[in-house]
């Protein structure tokens, strides 16, 4: 797998981020981390959002299921490139670095031997992941070792189960640290009744939160980099009013945003020594 890197200035190529935010989708981390982001780089933090399926779709054309979505984005001619424009602008709303990794997303991916598309459906994506996608969980996880060595990480909870999702989590587990390692909620989907119980009861606990609080400025950065992504709106907002109405409520309901972290026993107290100043 090759990477695509993008830094925002020539300075970036040479100072390394003090977070690092996994997003396995174009939007996911604004979606869910815009406002503690917001303030980590008004503090003088160095942020980098790694985006994993940012990759062009085949060349051979998509399944029907993916010319659906493509419809409802409206952006049939060239689906994925505009995404990454959106996310260039989101980035830039931060405050932030990006970098662009070349795996297509779950819609795009096909079986090698057979050519069948692993994913066709709604029940796919929010299911399990495809045996014979094991093989790019350890790709990717080679990748994320290659990641600034000091850099504190943050990757999906799961909430919501999308199989992107998950890859992308288990690849980080499988070479990051736990004392480096923090969890995000996967917005929108951690506002659904359950789900977030769900991806806590998945995984081995006890699990420990930190809610971070959200002044204006930060939840007024968060909706407009949401906002960015024009393509994705409908499917989880009615129009702008309701993306800021929702975000607004959800950040209301639980202080802020949260981070989470997986304790237990004496890495309990190493986990609080170490919780995230933002």
């Amino acid at each position: 797998m090759t990477v695509r890197t993008r830094q925002k200035d020539e300075e970036s190529r040479w100072l390394p981020p003090d977070w690092i935010y996994l997003s396995p989708h174009l939007d996911d981390v604004a979606l869910s981390c815009g406002g503690q982001i917001a303030r980590l780089v008004a503090a003088g933090q160095r942020v980098w959002i790694v985006t994993v399926m940012a990759g062009d779709p085949p060349t051979q054309g998509v399944s029907a299921y993916a010319q659906s979505l493509h419809q409802r984005w409206e952006l049939a001619m060239d689906a994925v490139a505009g995404r990454r424009q959106e996310d260039v602008a989101a980035c830039a709303i931060l405050g932030t670095d990006y970098q662009h990794w070349t795996v297509p997303d779950c819609i795009y991916r096909y079986h090698p031997e057979t050519g069948d598309p692993f994913y066709v459906s709604d029940d796919d994506i929010f299911g399990e992941v495809h045996p014979a996608e094991q093989g790019l969980v350890e790709t990717l996880a080679r990748e994320m070792a290659r990641l600034p060595a000091l850099a504190r990480v943050v990757a999906p909870l799961t909430v919501g189960h999308h199989v992107d999702h998950q890859i992308v989590r288990a690849a980080a587990e499988k070479v990051l640290a736990p004392s480096r390692l923090f969890y995000y909620e996967d917005y929108p989907y951690a506002q659904e009744a359950g789900k977030l119980e769900a991806a806590l009861s998945a995984g081995d606990g006890p699990w420990e939160a930190t809610v971070i609080p959200l002044d204006e400025r930060a939840l007024q950065r968060k909706i407009e980099a949401i906002a960015a992504f024009r393509s994705q709106l409908s499917t989880f907002f009615v129009d702008r009013a309701d993306l800021a109405r929702q975000v607004r409520g959800y950040a209301a309901a639980v202080g802020g945003e949260r981070l989470w972290r997986r304790v237990s026993g004496k890495a309990a107290a190493i986990a609080r020594s170490g919780r995230p100043e933002i």
